[in-house]
C-alpha cells in the first residue's frame, strides 16, 4: 500500500493564528539583464517596490476601443445575468465582469498583445497563461472599494497557486484621480507574506467578490506595514497601467465622486507555477476566477 506524501506548503494561511513570513521566492524570475520591454532600472525598481507604473501602455485610440467594449458588455443583459458578472450589493450596478478574454474577442486580443506578454514573461521568466481577467467598472456615487489584501494569499489558499510567480496589470480606461477610489499599494510589502487567521467558508468567492472577509490581515499588521512601507496612490490618464507583484499589499477606497474608475485587470501566471488543489479551502473556486487552462498565451 502506497501512502501519498503531503505537499509542502511554503505559505500557510487561514490558520488559528496570523503569521508573517519572509518571502521565499524571487520577485523577478529572469536575469536583470534579460531582454524585454522593461528597462534594467525599471526592473530593479519593480524588484524593490513590487510595482511598475507605465504612463501610456495603450494609446488614446485604443482606450476608446476597449472602453466601448466595456460599455457594451456592462449594458448587455445576457452578460449581467451570467455568473461571471458581479454587481454592487446596494446599487445593483455591474461592478466587475470576469473571464473577459474568453467573453470578448476585443479583450482576447489585448491579452495576446506583446506589450503585455513581453513584460509578463520578462518578470516571470517563462511563458505565461491567464490566471484571471476582468473588467472593473467602479461607477461613481458609491461604488465600494477593495479592502487591503494580498492577492497571492487568496490565490494560494483558494486556487492552489504554489509559488509567488504571478503578476497583475491594471490598465486604466478612465482617468484615475486621487479622489475616485484609485489603487493603493504599500511599496516593499511584497517581500513579506501575511498568513491570515480563520477558515475559508464554503463558496467564499460569492461574498468576497462583493465584500472581502476571509483573507484580510489584522489592523495591527496593516498598521505595521503602513508605518514601515508607506502607501502609494496611483493616478494617471486613461491608457496608463500599473504592474504589481502578486504579494503586494494593496486596496482601494470607495468612489463617491461622479467620475467612474474603469479598468481592465489581467493576471498572468507562469506556466511553471500551475494551480494545484487549494491549500486552505474546501473546494476550488470556479474556473472563471481561477483558471485551470494552463495553455501558454501566444
Amino acid at each position: 500500500m502506497t501512502v501519498a506524501s503531503e505537499r509542502t506548503d511554503l505559505y500557510p494561511s487561514r490558520t488559528a493564528t496570523e503569521v508573517t513570513i519572509p518571502r521565499k521566492d524571487p520577485v523577478v524570475w529572469s536575469p536583470q539583464d534579460a531582454p524585454g520591454p522593461i528597462t534594467r532600472s525599471d526592473l530593479q525598481s519593480y524588484d524593490e517596490n513590487g510595482f511598475l507604473a507605465v504612463e501610456e501602455l495603450i494609446t488614446p485610440e485604443e482606450v476608446g476601443v476597449y472602453r466601448a467594449e466595456l460599455d457594451r458588455l456592462v449594458a448587455d443583459p445576457l452578460i449581467r445575468a451570467d455568473e461571471r458578472a458581479i454587481v454592487e450589493p446596494k446599487s445593483e450596478k455591474v461592478r466587475s465582469v470576469f473571464e473577459i478574454h474568453k467573453i470578448s474577442e476585443v479583450f482576447a486580443g489585448l491579452v495576446r498583445d506583446e506589450r503585455l506578454l513581453g513584460r509578463a514573461r520578462q518578470i516571470l521568466g517563462s511563458d505565461v497563461y491567464v490566471h484571471q481577467s476582468r473588467i472593473n467598472v467602479k461607477p461613481g456615487f458609491g461604488a465600494s472599494g477593495f479592502y487591503w489584501h494580498s492577492d497571492f494569499e487568496t490565490w494560494h489558499a483558494e486556487d492552489g497557486l504554489p509559488r509567488m510567480r504571478a503578476v497583475s496589470v491594471s490598465i486604466a480606461l478612465t482617468e484615475n484621480y486621487d479622489t475616485n477610489g484609485g489603487l493603493m499599494i504599500m511599496p516593499g510589502s511584497h517581500r513579506t507574506y501575511v498568513g491570515c487567521n480563520g477558515v475559508t467558508p464554503k463558496d467564499n468567492y460569492k461574498r468576497s467578490l462583493q465584500m472581502q472577509d476571509a483573507g484580510i490581515p489584522s489592523d495591527e499588521v496593516l498598521t505595521e506595514f503602513a508605518d514601515r512601507h508607506g502607501i502609494k496612490l496611483f493616478t494617471g490618464k486613461a491608457g496608463s497601467a500599473t504592474w504589481f507583484d502578486c504579494n503586494a499589499m494593496h486596496g482601494s477606497g470607495d468612489n463617491i465622486t461622479p467620475y467612474p474608475r474603469s479598468n481592465v485587470f489581467i493576471v498572468f501566471n507562469s506556466v511553471e507555477n500551475a494551480a494545484e488543489e487549494p491549500f486552505a479551502a474546501p473546494v476550488r473556486r470556479p474556473e472563471f476566477i481561477g483558471a485551470r487552462d494552463f495553455t501558454p498565451v501566444k
